[in-house]
């Protein structure tokens, strides 16, 4: 709006005094200056205030007093004694009539015909005739904006541009809308305003006289303008309106700038008032357009910066012009950059041409001062070619070139200056045009290198950009362009489009003439580790250097040792953990294990050696699981760290054994005795108190745990650790507030010796070792385990093994290993101890049930019985991973071999015969060992009184399995009377006798290793147990259901004793397990009986019927539908003895009379009142006739069975 250049806007002095009503500075303004507030002020002093005070009064005296002088102030008044109401009746006429006349220009209501020009006519008119004739024009251009659906117009009118009138038409345009507000909303009017010569000024005016709707003005504007102003004439009126305004009233300005980042509208107003905007205090660092516009475009609103790029993309389209606003938002972008350049590298003024570049040899350095400024504006060109696609001029891109090749001080923001200026030379390698610019960059980029360490240093920072062009050389070596591009993101910190293409030049640079691979690989050695490294420590570190050299295999390739720097790096790390560090130690392992090439198989780097592992854990809590509880110099995340290592090398060590097979390789393993010193456990249980800062470490460990030590992952040693750990225990110990009854270990090992005397004493010791935590409790283990054998003697208080057991479960959540083996040597019978056989780790995980060859009467002592059961299930799962482990270690070097003696031979096809059979030699060990396990227990169920004398199956000449494995046989001596209190000496078969209780926790380990390996199930009873035990197995084994599933195969086995004991188990299980399957397979039994029957000899049937006819009660008892098929059994297995025994002097023909009778009318063979005389008569006989026949024997258990069926179907058990 250049037309309005000449006119006098308010001033923001004057604009100000209008919005406080201040009357003081009022009347100290010029008369130029008070006209044009008139219409105002003359409104103030004329109507009737709704402020009564005094102080009002005195003001509105001042103001009538200022206005007498004025001679406009008359016209005002005149305009202000009008009928405006009769006005507005008659404008609302003029409306519906043009609207009804489709908006053309026809009869007026509100002006005749005029006789001369609209101007001469307002000259010549009263006031009622002047507010009439620019009522009708007003309404006529709001109506037209209206009809224009967005479309720009500019209106001539010549009332609004006679420059002789406008003040007294600025007087009735204010007047009209502050008399008629419904009729001229402010905003429609602002609106129509924009589309005549002038209108800014009038704007301005009518604001200034409206001061409060300010705001409501400057928001309706914007709403309705455009997305991008500079394209239109309309959006450029607009946004030069807007500016005016808030040149009126400038502490508005930034409000209005944040309205059109809100509304997306006029981009190019929020530019023009930043621009405009002059800050009471000046800011140093940051100028207000580079902090306005890099908050546009690196901010995280994504409309925003599309919007604004947007704006910079169209203003470029444009020819170059001084009156844009981009062009103005360059020009001073470009005078800020030149402003902060070293003065010997630009002594000059930016101009309009190209900049010489042989001005700019000097290297004086960038003042301190202005380096945070340097860095903002070097981000935000960067933003503003990369997101917005500036295109920038030649003299913009040598002085841009300048500064980024500018030498900062050494400072944390001198640091980030260089990265920053780095990596715009990458996303930017069109600044560098001439080879003297290029030359230019080669020689910064070896001033970097040179200073790399300096920096370092004397700015105090631990990532450098030294670290950075390290990155960068590499990536190029190994032809990474991407990871180039996201690093360069990532340190600008903007998402910029860049081309891999682009980069070719800087990489022919790096690989050449800068950073070969053998300088990379030499310089990286040297960098020293960043001390205390963790997440909190951004940036490019040294380890990110070295994790891409390694994965590139740079240092195998030249021979570069780097296992030095690594532990380095490892023992200097803190939580939070870095990132980092798992991906450095994952890639360090594989270039250990597999070599750069096929070529060169031995170019592989070397693992950490086991003393500098041990250092790592000298003097830690629990060192070895069971050293003293001192501090270790090393924190917990390298430990874990370390552990991660030792546990991920072995894994990846087994995974590729096929591979180094091949290669003739087989890399040193870490020994068992080094694995034994490390506190693992322990380790674990302070990374779970640490999964936040540690990241997925937890969970990696975990993983190999399970992986390689299933025995320290036991669902029980979680559940006690939560016990343990959790609340309760933790309020217990708070019990404890002194130091003053700590007891020594040898106090607590004296008290031990001398039980039962000093039970009292003891259990006070051990109370008080309730209350320490499991740390604490370490120095202690060797006392407690080693004193275990004391308790197994008389008159033991049964309270001291039970307090024992509980600070037992809780080492073992600190020192599993350590302590199961102190525990299995503790617990060896006297003659072992004599002989001085102690066990060790690997001893117990060939032989795991060497942990049964304890003390027999550990059997009967059920708190150390828990103990043992659950060091035998760890080691049977130990065990399992040892077999494992060992077959991967030595099968791929054994089939190598093989196949090489085959080749030999000429005998190809066989090289994975040896590996089958290996596998199941594995396995069947494994099975030997579990069922074994199982059937020890088992026999350890029996009363002692029974001890079994045959085979566990049924009868025979050989020992028992339990008492062939003890070195020193013999019965368990019945001690519980003597040795238990308060009624725990109740015989074997009591509730609350040590045997029941004993054969529960026995009852349950089995339960778990069933639902583990079924199979195991499947093994043991298809080897047996003794008959007597099925009542407890049954019953207190729950998942022993199972059995239904492979009975029906048992049956089918020849040998009769299995037979035998597969129907037995059957009877219990249908008694147990009254389940449709259990009728099937019980239905089976009866015809495996009834076909038995025709094919044994008569020596065999006594064998087999006597001891099964029993369980045919049972069958009848759990499924009374199959009593039919049980008697006609019965019955013929009755005739089939008495045919063999027909020639004998005894008549057997009654009997089977009786059988008969007995299967045809049950009912009536009861006595009535219950009378069980009559059934016992026949078991009588049967008795009496020991010696007697087997048939006839046979013959009268039949009948007994009979009448058993009889009894339980009638009166049940």
């Amino acid at each position: 709006m250049s037309e309005s250049a000449g006119l006098q806007f308010v001033s923001p002095y004057a604009f100000e005094a209008m919005q406080k009503v201040d009357v003081v500075r009022l009347a100290a303004l010029s008369d130029p200056e008070l006209r044009l507030l008139l219409p105002c002020l003359v409104r103030m002093a004329l109507c009737a205030p709704a402020d009564q005070s005094q102080s009002w009064a005195q003001d509105k005296k001042l103001i009538l007093r200022l206005l007498s002088g004025v001679e406009a102030v008359n016209s005002i008044v005149a305009l202000l004694s009008v009928d405006f109401h009769a006005l507005e009746q008659d404008a609302r006429k003029e409306q519906q009539l043009r609207h009804k006349a489709g908006g053309s220009n026809g009869e007026s209501i509100l002006v005749s015909q005029l006789q001369h020009g609209l101007t001469l006519e307002f000259e010549h008119s009263d006031p009622l005739r002047r507010l009439r004739l620019a009522l009708s024009e007003l309404l006529a251009i709001m109506n037209k904006v209206a009809d224009s659906n967005g479309e720009w117009f500019l209106k001539s009118s010549e009332l609004f541009e006679s420059p002789v009138y406008l003040e007294e038409v600025a007087d009735v345009l204010c007047i009209l809308q502050a008399e008629l507000p419904s009729l001229l909303p402010i905003i429609d009017v602002a609106e129509a305003l924009l589309h005549v010569r002038n209108g800014d000024w009038f704007l301005c005016l009518l604001v200034a006289n409206v001061p409060d709707s300010f705001n409501e003005v400057c928001r309706g504007l914007i709403k309705n303008g455009e997305r991008q102003d500079e394209e239109s004439m309309g959006g450029r009126r607009r946004t030069e309106a807007l500016r005016q305004l808030c040149q009126m009233n400038p502490s508005q300005a930034l409000n209005i700038r944040a309205m059109v980042v809100e509304e997306c509208h006029l981009p190019g107003l929020g530019v023009a008032l930043t621009l405009d905007y002059k800050p009471d205090t000046a800011d140093d660092a940051v100028s207000p357009l580079v902090s306005y516009v890099s908050g546009l475009l690196l901010g995280t609103n994504g409309k925003v910066r599309t919007w604004f790029s947007m704006f910079i993309r169209n203003g470029q389209q444009r020819k170059r012009e001084s009156s844009s606003v981009l062009w103005q938002m360059r020009r001073q972008l470009l005078l800020e950059l030149v402003a902060i350049l070293p003065r010997s590298r630009s002594t000059h003024e930016p101009n309009d041409s190209v900049e010489d570049a042989e001005s700019s040899s000097g290297y004086s350095g960038l003042r301190e001062e202005h380096v945070v400024k340097a860095s903002a504006l070097l981000r935000l060109y960067c933003a503003l070619m990369g997101i917005a696609g500036l295109r920038p001029t030649d003299e913009e891109a040598e002085q841009l070139l300048q500064l980024m090749t500018s030498r900062p001080p050494a400072t944390p923001a001198g640091v980030r200056f260089v990265s920053l200026s780095f990596c715009k030379l990458l996303a930017f390698p069109t600044l560098v045009s001439t080879p003297e610019q290029e030359q230019l960059m080669v020689m910064w980029l070896s001033w970097m290198i040179k200073e790399e360490e300096y920096f370092e240093s004397a700015a105090g920072v631990a990532a450098s950009f030294g670290e950075m062009l390290l990155l960068v050389a590499m990536y190029f070596h190994s032809n990474q362009l991407s990871a180039i591009i996201e690093l360069v993101c990532s340190t600008l910190g903007m998402k910029i489009a860049i081309k891999p293409s682009s980069l070719s030049k800087m990489k022919t640079i790096f690989t050449q003439e800068i950073f070969t691979e053998q300088v990379v690989t030499a310089h990286a050695v040297r960098v020293a580790v960043t001390n205390n490294l963790s997440a909190n420590i951004t940036g490019f570190l040294p380890i990110h250097c070295i994790y891409q050299l390694l994965r590139s295999r740079a240092f195998t390739k030249h021979k570069v040792s780097i296992k030095d720097w690594i532990y380095r790096q490892l023992c200097e790390t803190s939580t939070p953990l870095h990132t980092q560090l798992l991906p450095l130690i994952d890639v360090y392992i594989n270039s250990i294990l597999t070599p750069a090439s096929k070529a060169n198989p031995e170019a592989t780097n070397q693992p950490i050696t086991e003393q500098e592992i041990l250092t790592v854990y000298q003097g830690s809590t629990a060192g070895g699981e069971g050293g003293r509880a001192v501090r270790s110099r090393y924190s917990i995340t390298t430990q874990l760290l370390i552990l991660y290592y030792i546990l991920s090398y072995e894994e990846a060590l087994l995974s590729n054994t096929k591979q180094l097979a091949l290669m003739q390789r087989k890399p040193k393993s870490y020994s068992a005795i080094l694995m034994d010193q490390i506190p693992i456990k322990y380790l674990i249980t302070q990374a779970q108190g640490l999964q936040q800062e540690l990241g997925g470490l937890h969970s990696a460990l975990l993983r190999l745990l399970a992986t390689n030590y299933p025995h320290l992952c036991m669902v029980e040693d979680w559940v006690c650790e939560e016990e343990v750990t959790g609340t309760l225990p933790l309020l217990r110990r708070m019990l404890l507030t002194s130091n003053t009854c700590r007891y020594s270990q040898t106090q607590l090992h004296d008290a031990f010796q001398k039980v039962p005397s000093s039970g009292p004493r003891l259990m006070r010791m051990l109370d008080h070792l309730t209350l320490l935590s499991a740390g604490d409790l370490i120095p202690y283990a060797e006392a407690l385990t080693g004193s275990m054998g004391l308790l197994l003697g008389p008159s033991v208080p049964r309270r001291i093994p039970q307090t024992l057991n509980k600070l037992w479960m809780v080492l073992n959540t600190v020192m599993p290993r350590r302590l199961w083996v102190m525990t299995v040597n503790a617990l060896q019978p006297s003659v072992k101890m004599l002989r001085q056989q102690r066990y060790i780790q690997n001893d117990l995980m060939v032989d795991p049930l060497i942990v049964l060859r304890c003390d027999q009467r550990v059997y009967r002592c059920p708190p150390l019985m828990d103990i043992v059961l659950h060091m035998l299930n760890g080691y049977l799962l130990a065990s399992k991973a040892y077999l494992n482990s060992h077959l991967k270690e030595t099968a791929d070097f054994d089939r190598q071999s093989q196949t090489i003696s085959n080749l030999g031979l000429g005998q190809a096809g066989q090289p994975d015969t040896p590996e089958v059979t290996r596998e199941e030699l594995k396995n069947a060990l494994l099975a030997a060992q579990d069922s074994a396990a199982v059937q020890i227990l088992l026999e350890v169920c029996l009363p002692t009184s029974e001890v079994q004398t045959g085979p566990l199956g049924a009868g025979g000449d050989a020992e028992s399995l339990l008492q062939s494995m003890r070195a020193t046989p013999g019965p368990i001596k019945q001690e519980e009377g003597a040795r238990r209190a308060e009624g725990e000496g109740e015989p074997d078969g009591g509730l609350l006798s040590d045997l029941r209780e004993v054969q529960c926790l026995i009852c349950c380990l089995l339960h778990q290793m069933f639902i583990a390996d079924p199979n195991i199930a499947k093994l043991v009873h298809f080897q047996g147990y003794p008959q007597a035990l099925l009542p407890l197995t049954v019953a207190g084994i729950p998942s022993i259901h199972i059995c239904l599933d492979f009975i029906p195969e048992l049956l089918a086995q020849p040998q009769l004793e299995k037979q035998i004991f597969a129907i037995q188990l059957l009877s219990h299980l249908c008694t147990q397990y009254a389940l449709p399957k259990s009728l099937s397979v019980a239905r089976l039994a009866v015809s495996v009986m009834a076909t038995l029957l025709t094919v044994l000899t008569r020596a065999k049937r006594f064998s087999f019927f006597m001891p099964t006819l029993p369980c045919l009660v049972a069958f009848c008892q759990a499924f009374p539908p199959l009593y039919d098929d049980v008697a006609t059994l019965l019955v013929q297995v009755g005739q089939v003895c008495a045919s063999d025994v027909s020639t004998k002097t005894r008549d057997i023909d009654p009997l089977i009379t009786r059988l008969q009778y007995l299967k045809e009318k049950p009912q009536k063979v009861l006595v009535p009142g219950g009378d069980k005389s009559r059934l016992g008569l026949p078991q009588r006989a049967a008795e009496d006739l020991g010696g007697a026949d087997p048939d006839v024997q046979l013959c009268y258990r039949i009948e007994a069975t009979f009448m058993d069926i009889i009894s339980t179907s009638q009166h049940g058990l």
